[in-house]
């Protein structure tokens, strides 16, 4: 792993520390946001599973109403029953925040306050079977909107997993690596530096003691050629 281009000075090296501990702390939280992250989006995803085959279920049952309708029905009554709508939907766009995460939910409102009320024909010239698909097709409106709130939202949550993913990989072997790495290679240059300055410390410590002791003998031999 490669090191930081540094100076390997103290300084540098305590500053080094304190980003170490901010990455080691960011990526703690980070790995408990992906963990959070994947547990709600697998419990989505069972949902999404189960919702999914609900709808499909339902819907081709509704196909299978409408072909029926359509053979025992002429396509001119056909069109002419279903040709203007009796019942309006206004959907809303909202959202909620989850871990960081703005996903959609979606809100709608009928233009009648009697939701039954979804039938734009007459009884007497249409089957019993466009009445069951159009009932049904009412009944799964919510369950489709629900459905298309909850993908968007497990797409959103992967698109953020994956995100998260990266950041703590990025993290894990490469800045903090990299970190750990310029430290030990400053703690390394200090303490050889260290050791230099003690060697010549000593070395400066030897040449003041044989220059005292080198004066000491010259101050005893002139001490005795006084003295005789």
């Amino acid at each position: 792993m490669a090191r930081l281009n540094v100076n390997p000075t103290r300084m540098v090296l305590t500053s080094l520390k304190k980003r170490l501990k901010v990455a080691v702390k960011g990526h703690k939280m980070l790995k408990d946001k992906r963990d959070e992250l994947m547990r709600q989006f697998l419990e989505l995803a069972r949902e999404n599973k189960t919702l999914r085959e609900q709808v499909e279920k339902q819907l081709a049952d509704v196909y299978s109403n409408f072909i029926i309708a359509s053979a025992v029905m002429s396509s001119e009554v056909l069109d002419e029953a279903l040709m203007y709508p009796k019942q309006g939907v206004s959907i809303e766009v909202g959202n909620k925040n989850i871990m960081s995460v703005d996903v959609p939910v979606f809100e709608f409102t009928t233009t009648t306050d009697d939701t039954s009320n979804i039938y734009p024909y007459g009884f007497a010239s249409t089957s019993g079977e466009l009445d069951s698909a159009i009932a049904d097709l009412s009944d799964i409106f919510p369950i489709m909107l629900k459905l298309a709130a909850l993908e968007k939202e497990v797409q959103l949550l992967a698109a953020e997993i994956e995100k998260t993913r990266r950041r703590v990989n990025a993290l894990e072997y490469v800045m903090i690596p990299r970190f750990q790495e310029t430290i030990k290679y400053i703690q390394m240059k200090l303490d050889e530096n260290e050791r230099g300055n003690q060697t010549r410390l000593m070395k400066v410590k030897d040449m003041m003691l044989a220059e005292a002791i080198k004066l000491k003998k010259e101050q005893d031999r002139i001490a005795f050629e006084e003295y005789k």
